[in-house]
């Protein structure tokens, strides 16, 4: 198998898997049904082909947050393009200065495809809405991006930190940084055993507008430790203070 990953950086972003009505909330990292409708978009998939979409859903996905970012809440109001008639008002989560790595596994010639439709996307990338548009190329820096023969876990615990600068340098005192990884669990070849893990409605089964469909997935959350490169090198040891008695500048005359 060989591995995809993505970065997934930008002002705003917003993941949605309990979306109803007029709340439309974000999820805490990528789903893996924004992440392969962005994928299915930079291919040119139309959204009632759901043939070309069950190819791209049956890859392993995973995710590690390198920068949570912060969640901002929304207004919006509408009015019916026809009518004209108020629409009620909506309430809209995102998160703010976010960066993501997402990784894909699955056959090398898919991967291949993918990375190629991601450097030329048929139809532009935006992370989760359409309001809100990537800051940075999804493919990695330094060929980071394809890792053939590699596995989820391994490309997601080696890849580099990337976290903005000025938030690598606010823990410039660490050396080393946890990170949350959040791993689809494989297929188990005992179909008894339990699943470990947490279910989410977010394996995506149609994207068609008349009936989009989602399906259940497990997903296990773990950490990695990666090396921080703005960390603060330890200052050579510092000289001893000589021995002082102020009290002798008293002596009386």
């Amino acid at each position: 198998m060989s591995v995809l990953a993505l970065q997934l950086a930008g002002p705003l972003q917003s993941w949605g898997a309990t979306s109803r009505f007029a709340r439309r909330t974000t999820e805490n990292a990528p789903t893996k049904s924004g992440v392969i409708g962005l994928l299915a978009a930079a291919l040119g998939i139309e959204r009632g082909d759901d043939t070309a979409l069950a190819e791209l859903a049956a890859l392993r996905f995973g995710v590690r947050i390198d920068q949570p970012g912060a969640r901002l809440r929304d207004y919006q109001s509408a009015q019916h393009f026809d009518t004209e008639e108020s629409m009620p008002l909506s309430e809209r989560f995102y998160l703010v200065d976010a960066v993501f790595v997402a990784a894909l596994e699955g056959p090398a010639p898919l991967v291949g495809r993918l990375h190629a439709a991601v450097l030329a996307p048929v139809y532009l990338p935006y992370l989760g809405r359409r309001s809100c548009p990537p800051s940075r190329p999804l493919d990695l820096p330094d060929g980071h991006s394809v890792h053939e023969d590699g596995d989820l876990e391994g490309v997601l615990a080696s890849l580099p930190w990337q976290a903005a600068d000025w938030h690598q340098q606010r823990r410039r005192d660490r050396a080393r940084v946890d990170l949350t990884v959040l791993a689809e669990t494989p297929p188990s070849s005992d179909p008894t055993e339990p699943v470990q893990g947490d279910t989410l409605r977010d394996q995506p089964l149609s994207f068609d507008v008349r009936h989009r469909r989602h399906g259940l997935r497990t997903v296990r959350t773990t950490t990695v430790t990666v090396p921080n490169p703005h960390a603060r090198t330890r200052a050579a040891a510092a000289a001893p203070v000589p021995a002082h008695d102020p009290t002798t500048h008293l002596d009386s005359a």
